[in-house]
């Protein structure tokens, strides 16, 4: 906090001015996303939901090219192509999934966006801000839409581990991401989510898929290894010098 303290006041006004907005912002998005994302789950569909995840990471990567200016490769392209296909395979049966899906994505691609040129602060620090001021904006809403307070232990362990374990954890390791690698490479790898929540369905909880859903899947999970090759070969091409020079010595 004192480190975070007087980095802000060594700044000049225009980057205190910007700093704060980018902080506001991003706190704005990250509410967004998450009110977008729990009212298509209870009164669209959660396939439409599952389907943001694949979205996101198209615009994710849209975003930074033509925001951040941060450059791709024509097989970097290619990937978001067989992205886009993998998502229109999906919805075709449905557009208004896609619709909402493009809404939820697009919130959360925007607070990734607009993190990456978020500088200078611990990314704990960042994430408590925005976590802070969302329950500030939203804390006026509690005595119209609130209920009887629960009492049930079993709520409160749901609530806490949903918080910690899958909220602020992977908010932490996405924004801790971002200070090394693009914003469009931490989208892409998004893809991931969606991809383990897939075979989870299939194999453990044997939930029946279509040919087209299995084709469309496999589609995104292509692109996410094309979208990442140059570092898979480079991680190879390293691992293979170091086993060389370990036969030599």
């Amino acid at each position: 906090m004192k480190e975070a303290i007087e980095t802000f006041k060594s700044m000049s006004a225009f980057e205190k001015r910007k700093t704060v907005l980018l902080n506001i912002g991003g706190s704005v998005f990250l509410m967004a996303n998450w009110f977008t994302f729990i009212y298509v789950m209870n009164h669209v569909s959660v396939k439409a939901t599952s389907l943001a995840y694949l979205v996101c990471p198209i615009l994710t990567t849209l975003l930074a090219y033509f925001i951040l200016h941060e450059k791709l490769s024509k097989t970097q392209w290619m990937a978001v192509g067989l992205s886009i296909s993998g998502c229109l395979l999906l919805s075709y049966a449905n557009i208004m999934d896609m619709f909402f899906s493009i809404i939820i994505g697009f919130t959360y691609a925007s607070y990734l966006v607009s993190q990456r040129v978020n500088k200078g602060f611990d990314k704990f620090i960042i994430l408590t801000f925005h976590i802070s001021l969302a329950a500030l904006f939203l804390l006026p809403f509690y005595p119209a839409y609130s209920g009887t307070i629960p009492t049930e232990f079993k709520f409160y362990f749901c609530i806490e581990t949903i918080a910690i374990l899958f909220t602020i954890f992977p908010l932490f390791l996405n924004l801790y991401a971002l200070s090394g690698i693009n914003s469009s490479t931490v989208g892409m790898l998004l893809n991931i989510n969606p991809m383990i929540a897939f075979l989870l369905a299939m194999f453990l909880y044997k939930e029946q898929f279509g040919l087209i859903q299995i084709i469309a899947y496999g589609i995104v999970f292509l692109a996410v290894i094309v979208f990442n090759s140059h570092h898979i070969f480079a991680m190879k091409q390293k691992f293979t010098t170091i086993s060389k020079d370990s036969k030599i010595t």
